[in-house]
C-alpha cells in the first residue's frame, strides 16, 4: 500500500507499507502523486519506509511508461527527505540526490523525524 498525502501546499508525504507493489497500486499512485502535484512550486516531499516494498515487474512496467510525468513532477521538488531504518535506504537516497539536478535528497532514521522535517522545511 501507498499512502500519498498533499499536508501542505507545496508539502506530499508518501508512506509505504507491504513486501511488494502491484500494477494497480503503481498506476494509481503515479496518478495520484501527479494531480497532487500539478501546480506546485518548490514543492517538499517526505517519504516514509519502514522497508522497502519491492515493486512487481508489471508496476515497474506502469513506471517506465510515466517516466516523462515523473520527471517533470520531480522539478516541481526542492528536497525530498527519506525516513527509513535501513541503511541502505538512506544511503541510496543520498547517492540519488547527488544524481538529479535541482533536488536535494537526504536520508534519515525513523527517529529522525523531526530533523528530517527541519531539513525540508529550512530556508537557505
Amino acid at each position: 500500500m501507498i499512502r500519498i498525502a498533499k499536508t501542505a501546499p507545496n508539502r506530499i508525504e508518501m508512506e509505504f507499507e507491504g513486501d511488494s507493489i502491484d500494477e494497480d497500486t503503481m498506476q494509481n499512485a503515479i496518478e495520484e502523486l501527479i494531480a497532487l502535484t500539478k501546480d506546485m512550486e518548490h514543492g517538499q516531499l517526505l517519504y516514509r519506509l519502514q522497508r522497502f516494498p519491492w515493486p512487481s515487474l508489471a508496476a515497474i512496467g506502469v513506471k517506465f511508461g510515466h517516466l516523462p510525468d515523473l520527471f517533470k513532477m520531480l522539478g516541481r521538488f526542492d528536497r525530498c527527505a527519506v525516513l527509513s531504518d535501513e541503511s541502505w535506504l538512506r544511503t541510496a537516497s543520498d547517492i540519488e540526490g547527488a544524481l538529479i539536478p535541482g533536488l536535494e535528497i537526504k536520508g534519515f532514521r525513523m527517529d529522525e523525524a523531526e530533523a528530517a522535517d527541519a531539513w525540508l522545511t529550512r530556508t537557505d
